[in-house]
């Protein structure tokens, strides 16, 4: 089988969303507040500064952390994760329904790769739009997207025709 050049790329971050960067800045603030408003003979006021800045760095560091990317090449979704997780291949040719929805009701998520649960099988970092793939067996596989308009395009150009039912000649 020839490799070619895929027609969908994607890459997420980990420290991206802006919900838990919210988070994580609050959290600094009130870490340089309290130092600012503890006595000067305080012992351990040193440390809130340190805590704040780590909690700045960390939250800078994880802006450039890749969760998981995303591929459509070769009539297949290739999800490759962090570190030590699985490559994750779907054959496109066992999809028998593809539709863009909504990844959760739930307004706050978290990153999850490869997560089985219920029937679906979840690959999200951020956002709320996703993809809803169903194979021939039932299981339902919910790619989160930034990007989900031409994930859709490239998966259903990717994605061979069926073909006609019945016999005959």
């Amino acid at each position: 089988m020839t490799a070619t050049k895929p027609v969908f790329i994607e890459k997420q971050y980990l420290g991206r969303e802006w919900i838990p960067v919210t988070i994580r800045l609050v959290l600094a603030m009130l870490c340089f507040a309290v130092f600012f408003f503890t006595d000067d003979n305080e012992r351990n006021a040193d440390l809130l500064v340190v805590v704040g800045f780590a909690i700045v760095i960390i939250s800078i560091i994880l802006g450039f952390v890749v969760h998981f990317s995303t591929q459509v090449q070769n009539q297949s979704i290739i999800l490759n994760g962090l570190w030590t997780t699985k490559l994750v291949k779907i054959d496109l040719n066992s999809i028998v329904k593809v539709e863009k929805g909504t990844y959760s009701r739930y307004l706050f998520n978290n990153p999850v790769y490869n997560l089985h649960s219920k029937g679906t099988i979840r690959f999200y970092t951020a956002g709320n739009d996703a993809i809803h793939l169903t194979d021939r067996d039932g299981l339902v596989y919910i790619i989160g997207s930034q990007h989900c308009n031409e994930l859709l395009r490239a998966i259903q150009s990717e994605t061979p025709p069926n073909p006609p039912r019945g016999g005959g000649l």
